[in-house]
Parts: C-alpha cells; sequence; structure tokens
C-alpha cells in the first residue's frame, strides 16, 4: 500500500503532466467558449445586445442604406471594427450572432495557439490556464463586444513582440484601428523596448495603409471621430468616477439620478458637479498617462531592461485607460488580460512577479460578471448589494494601477537589470 506521501506526489505528477497537455487545453478551450457562447445566446440580461442590434444595424445601414458609419458618418469607433462586423453578416442577420461569436472563437484559438506553442506539451501552460478561468469568470462580456476582437490580437503580439518586433507593432496598431485601447500597449513598446524603431516603423506604416483606405474610400473627416466622440459625453454608470454620483443618488443627495442617453445609447449618472466631472476627466486622463509615459522614459534612462519595463509599462497605461475615464463599460475588463499575459510570459526571464496583479484580475472579472448583464438591473436601481459589489470592483482597478505605478516608481529609484531580451527570443524560437 502506497504511502500517503506518494500518493501525493503521484497526484501532483499526474496534474502536472494533465495540466500541461496542449490536448487537455484545447479540450477546456471548446468547453469555454460553448459555454460563454451559450450565456450569450440564451441567457439572461441580452448580453450580445450590441452586437446583435446596434452592430447588426450599423452593417445593413452600409449594406441596405449605403451609408457607412466610420466612413459617411462620423463613429466612436476606429475604421477597422467594420471588417468584423462585417465579416460576421457572411450568413445574413440570422446568424449574425453565431457567426459574431464563431470569428471570436477562432482568434481566440490563434492567440492560445500563439502563448502555448504547437507542440505536445504546452509552452506557458500556467498562463493559458489562467487566461481561461479569466474568461469564465468575467462571463459571456467576454465574447460579446468589439473589444473581443482586439484581445486575442494584442495576445498575439505581446507574445510574438520579442522575437518579430515588426509583427508586434504592426498587430497593436491593428488592434488600435479597431478599439483605440491597444494604443496603451503600442506606447509602452515604444518606451521600453530596444527594438522600438521596428515597432514604430511597422506601427506607422500599418496606420498609413489604413489611413489611406479610410480616405479612397471617402471617409477621411470620419478618420479621427472615434477621439472627438468622446468628448461631449457624460459620466457612464460603470465608470470608477461615477461611483460618488451612484452613492449619492441612492441617498437622495446632489440631485443625483440614472439616466438613458438615447444619443450615445448608454446608462449614465448625473448630480451636482458631474459635468464638470465629465469635463475634466478626458484632459486628465492625458495627464496620467503623460506622467506613466514620462516614468517609463525615467527607467529607461536609468537603465531598466526591456523584461523588466514593458509588462509593468503596459499594465500602468492600460489601467490607466480603464481607471481614469468617464466611460466605464463592463468589456474594459477583458483588457487586462493582455498586459497580465504579457507579465506572465516574462517573469521568466527575469521580469517583475505578475502573481499580484494575475490574482487581482480574477477577481475583478469575477465582480464584473455579478454586475453584468444578470443583475445589471438592481444596479440602475441603486440597490445598496450591487453598489457595494461596483465599487470593490472600481477601487480594485484602481489598486491594480497604483500596483503597476508603484512598480514603475520603484524601477525609477532603484534599478532593476534582468537579462536582454536576446536570450528570451533564442528559448522561444527553440520551443515553437
Amino acid at each position: 500500500m502506497a504511502a500517503p506521501a506518494d500518493t501525493l506526489l503521484r497526484a501532483r505528477r499526474l496534474a502536472t503532466v494533465v495540466g500541461g497537455s496542449a490536448i487537455t487545453l484545447w479540450l477546456v478551450f471548446g468547453a469555454v467558449h460553448l459555454w460563454l457562447g451559450y450565456l450569450n445566446l440564451y441567457g439572461p440580461g441580452l448580453p450580445m445586445g450590441d452586437v446583435t442590434y446596434v452592430y447588426l444595424f450599423w452593417v445593413e445601414r452600409g449594406l441596405l442604406g449605403n451609408e457607412w458609419v466610420g466612413i459617411d458618418t462620423s463613429w466612436v469607433y476606429p475604421l477597422l471594427a467594420l471588417v468584423p462586423m462585417l465579416a460576421a453578416y457572411l450568413f445574413g442577420p440570422a446568424l449574425y450572432g453565431s457567426m459574431w461569436l464563431t470569428i471570436v472563437m477562432m482568434l481566440n484559438a490563434v492567440a492560445l495557439v500563439a502563448i502555448i506553442g504547437v507542440q505536445e506539451r504546452a509552452r506557458h501552460a500556467a498562463i493559458a490556464w489562467w487566461w481561461m478561468l479569466f474568461l469564465v469568470l468575467l462571463g459571456p462580456i467576454t465574447l460579446g463586444r468589439i473589444d473581443a476582437i482586439t484581445v486575442p490580437v494584442a495576445v498575439v503580439a505581446v507574445m510574438l513582440i520579442a522575437r518579430h518586433p515588426k509583427w508586434g507593432g504592426a498587430l497593436l496598431a491593428v488592434g488600435a484601428w479597431i478599439k483605440v485601447w491597444p494604443a496603451g500597449v503600442l506606447l509602452a513598446a515604444l518606451i521600453a523596448l530596444r527594438e522600438r524603431g521596428a515597432v514604430m516603423a511597422a506601427a506607422v506604416g500599418t496606420s498609413i495603409v489604413v489611413v489611406a483606405a479610410g480616405i479612397a474610400l471617402g471617409g477621411a473627416s470620419a478618420l479621427l471621430t472615434p477621439i472627438t466622440e468622446q468628448t461631449g459625453r457624460g459620466l457612464q454608470v460603470e465608470a470608477p468616477i461615477s461611483t460618488v454620483w451612484l452613492w449619492a443618488a441612492a441617498a437622495g443627495e446632489w440631485a443625483g439620478r440614472v439616466y438613458y442617453d438615447q444619443g450615445i445609447l448608454t446608462w449614465q449618472v448625473d448630480g451636482a458637479g458631474s459635468a464638470q466631472a465629465a469635463a475634466l476627466m478626458t484632459p486628465l486622463l492625458a495627464l496620467v498617462v503623460a506622467v506613466i509615459a514620462a516614468l517609463g522614459l525615467i527607467a529607461v534612462r536609468r537603465g531598466v531592461d526591456d523584461v523588466v519595463l514593458f509588462p509593468v509599462l503596459a499594465l500602468a497605461l492600460v489601467m490607466a485607460l480603464i481607471s481614469v475615464n468617464k466611460v466605464g463599460s463592463p468589456q474594459f475588463a477583458t483588457w487586462i488580460a493582455v498586459p497580465i499575459v504579457l507579465g506572465l510570459a516574462w517573469q521568466r526571464w527575469g521580469g517583475v512577479s505578475f502573481r499580484i496583479p494575475a490574482a487581482l484580475a480574477l477577481v475583478i472579472a469575477a465582480l464584473t460578471q455579478v454586475v453584468y448583464p444578470v443583475l445589471y438591473g438592481t444596479l440602475l436601481a441603486l440597490e445598496t448589494g450591487m453598489l457595494v459589489v461596483l465599487t470593490a470592483r472600481n477601487l480594485l482597478y484602481l489598486v491594480l494601477l497604483g500596483w503597476a505605478v508603484g512598480q514603475l516608481v520603484v524601477l525609477c529609484w532603484r534599478p532593476a537589470r534582468a537579462a536582454a531580451l536576446e536570450p528570451v527570443r533564442a528559448q522561444e524560437g527553440a520551443s515553437a
């Protein structure tokens, strides 16, 4: 009879073998996407409302009415966001939602390959397990928005950028031309990486192609509207800054209220000082991004290596775009996966440990799913329990931002050097 210690050791070895198996990971990947797909199509709370109503409306407005958003009219998204929206229309309106989910699953499959490779024994298996747990905890919103297109594109970019900076830069630029937020990761790469010239050339070249296409299609005047369209918005309900007015509205103070803005199709908060706060958020976001970028530049001047700086700087910039923002859509939480995957991958080569932010991100994901979509109505009704959940989630956003900025300050004060990226490229190339 085996001793308990031997049994435990065998169990651990079995778990290691099974957990590191690419076949196991792909089976779990399929199960996760079937579950999330089911929730999107049949779950309560209309989690795919933006896709099956708004995106479909925009596509048919162009195909049937010959008036294209982002070309003939101003639009809240960059020009390339039209590409996946049109692709989902391949089999017509009846299957639009299913096609959207299929496209997202295919892109996520490419991202999984970028993480684990194509061999029987998965590379970075622990990162893949973390990512799939993050998807499940965050819920249907991980697939049911345009952000679901940009996240796998950015994941592939950060997994490639050490060995192929041009491909990484091009993919981040593509992501930014679908939805702006990958520009934060691109900015981090341009500051932190020694190969910033290659990243810049690829990103600029990609952007030139997109801009030229937009001009050729007659949409020159609409190219910058994704930025200008945000300036007149109020405070969205879920944004961290809005938490103060939500509690005020619940307490009957400051003339606080929750209302639906018909122009931009979203729930916002109003009350004493909310208009002034909304007007200040965009310049405040620009200031915070500038300060974080300055810290990154100081770290570079102090000799902090790529492996240490890039993941921390990317996380700080992404969290700034989420936390210091008057828009706070639940799908913004999906962005966090990209710098976390990057940090977990690069900590193996001397980068900062990302265990704490990885754990915080999982909690943020779970709290976000509590808020949206099923119980969203209780938030709009200002029920105390849901206000507590949203407040906790928003505070964790700020904690994660604080962690990343704190790491940057430490790196500026006490530079940490790690092995340069050449060994990383060699090892990754050998195991690919």
